[in-house]
C-alpha cells in the first residue's frame, strides 16, 4: 500500500509536467514561429521479485538456474523523461510587409543577442533606428557579412535568401541561414530564440537542397493545434485524478488496516 502512495504520487508529478507544457502550447498559439513541445514520460527500473525463502533446489528461471528464482516484476511508477521541440512546419500567414520573411522547410534565421549568436524562426523583423533589419526584441538580424543594413523597406528578397535594393537590384546581403545535427535538442531562450547544445551540435550554414526557400512578406504562424492540445489536457486531468484516487484508496485501507490492529492489540 505504501508503494502504491509512491507510484501514484509520481504519476500526479507526470501529469502535471505533461499539463505544464500543453499549457505553454496555448499560451502561444498567436506567437509567430513558436514550436510546440512535448513532454515524454517513461518508468522508473522495475524491480524483480525473487523468491525469500526457497528449498535450495536450483530452478530454471529466464535462462539461468537460481535457487530464489525470478518469480514477477513490480513497477516503480513514472517520471518525465523529457520535454522535447516538434520542429514540424507552421503555416504561412500574409502579412504584406516587406521586413517579414518564412521559410518553406527546415532551417533557422540567426540574431546577434548580447549572449551571443541565437537561432529563430521567428521572421517578423523590422528596420531599426540605424537602418539594420532587427528583431522586435531589437536584436541585428545576421548576414553572411555581419548585420543586414537595409536602410529603408525598398528591399527585395529572392528565394535563396539574397537581399536586393529594389531601385538598382544591387545585392546587399544573404541571410546567414543555420542548420544542425540534431535540432531536437535545441535549447529554448524565449523571445523565440534557440541556443545551440552539446547534443545539437554546433550551427553550419545551410546550403543546397538543406537551405529552405524564403518567402517575403509572410511569417510562419505556431505549429499549435488547440483542438488536440485540449484532448491532451482533458487526459491529462484524468489521469491525474486517476492517481489521486489511488492514493486515496490506499490511505483509506491503510487507516482500517491500523484501527484493525489497534482493536485486536487492545
Amino acid at each position: 500500500m505504501i508503494r502504491g502512495w509512491y507510484i501514484g504520487s509520481s504519476g500526479m508529478n507526470a501529469q502535471q509536467n505533461r499539463l505544464n507544457v500543453i499549457a505553454n502550447n496555448l499560451a502561444n498559439v498567436d506567437t509567430t514561429g513558436f514550436k510546440r513541445d512535448t513532454a515524454v514520460s517513461k518508468n522508473f527500473s522495475e524491480l524483480l521479485i525473487r523468491r525469500t525463502n526457497d528449498d535450495g533446489v536450483y530452478k530454471i528461471s529466464l535462462g539461468s538456474a537460481d535457487a530464489a528464482p525470478i518469480i514477477g516484476k513490480m513497477s516503480l511508477g513514472v517520471e518525465t523523461n523529457e520535454s522535447f521541440t516538434d520542429f514540424s512546419q507552421g503555416s504561412y500567414k500574409e502579412t504584406g510587409s516587406k521586413t517579414d520573411v518564412a521559410f518553406s522547410a527546415a532551417g533557422f534565421f540567426t540574431v546577434q543577442t548580447p549572449g551571443g549568436e541565437r537561432y529563430t524562426r521567428n521572421g517578423n523583423f523590422m528596420i531599426g533606428k540605424e537602418g539594420l533589419l532587427e528583431t522586435k526584441d531589437g536584436y541585428p538580424v545576421l548576414g553572411e557579412k555581419g548585420p543586414i543594413y537595409v536602410a529603408d523597406t525598398e528591399f527585395f528578397i529572392d528565394k535563396d535568401g539574397i537581399i536586393y535594393d529594389s531601385e538598382d537590384m544591387r545585392e546587399i546581403e544573404r541571410f546567414k541561414t543555420v542548420r544542425f545535427e540534431n535540432e531536437r535538442y535545441l535549447k529554448k531562450q524565449g523571445s523565440s530564440l534557440y541556443a545551440e547544445t552539446d547534443i545539437s551540435g554546433p550551427a553550419y550554414i545551410a546550403e543546397g537542397e538543406e537551405r529552405p526557400a524564403f518567402l517575403q512578406g509572410f511569417v510562419e504562424t505556431s505549429n499549435v493545434n488547440v483542438v488536440n492540445e485540449m484532448v491532451q489536457m482533458i487526459e491529462v486531468n484524468r489521469a491525474y485524478e486517476a492517481n489521486q484516487k489511488t492514493i486515496q484508496a490506499g490511505d483509506t485501507m491503510m487507516s482500517v488496516l491500523w484501527s484493525k490492529t489497534a482493536s485486536l492489540r487492545g
